[in-house]
């Protein structure tokens, strides 16, 4: 049998992939989270990572982190945000902050998933642990109207 070789390309969408697939580092889960982290941000913001608005050096991951913690609000897709107004008209401030609070948690884990390097990115572990308690909090928060 003649010798055979194979070459095994990494492939992605642009601004999905991982960072480090560009400079040939192997898969990962690292490079998972990152794609994962980069969705949670577009499912928040409602931009794409290839957005026209993400030049000259600006991108998802930077948007999100600056926006936090005070200006959330104005990061938050439009939809979202008229979602979430509808469901809150007619609650009390304190439960509109816990709503908000939830948000920016959620908009914290796609920071911390999305990060440059991939030993600074969240585990998947923690992931799971901070979505169930964002989850538990939403649900208290609804048993209490």
């Amino acid at each position: 049998m003649p010798n055979q070789s194979s070459s095994i390309g990494v492939r992605g969408t642009i601004g999905y992939i991982a960072l480090e697939y560009g400079v040939g580092s192997e898969v990962s889960i690292h490079g998972d989270l990152y794609s994962y982290g980069i969705l949670v941000l577009e499912m928040i913001t409602g931009k794409r990572p290839t957005d026209s608005l993400f030049e000259e050096g600006l991108d998802l991951h930077t948007y999100a982190r600056m926006a936090l913690p005070d200006q959330i609000t104005e990061i938050v897709d439009s939809k979202l945000g008229q979602e979430a107004e509808a469901t809150i008209v007619n609650r009390q401030r304190s439960q509109i902050n816990i709503i908000m609070d939830c948000l920016a948690s959620i908009i914290k884990i796609g920071v911390a998933c999305s990060m440059e390097l991939p030993q600074d990115r969240m585990l998947m572990s923690t992931v799971l642990k901070d979505l169930d308690l964002i989850k538990k909090t939403l649900e208290r928060n609804r048993a209490n109207n």
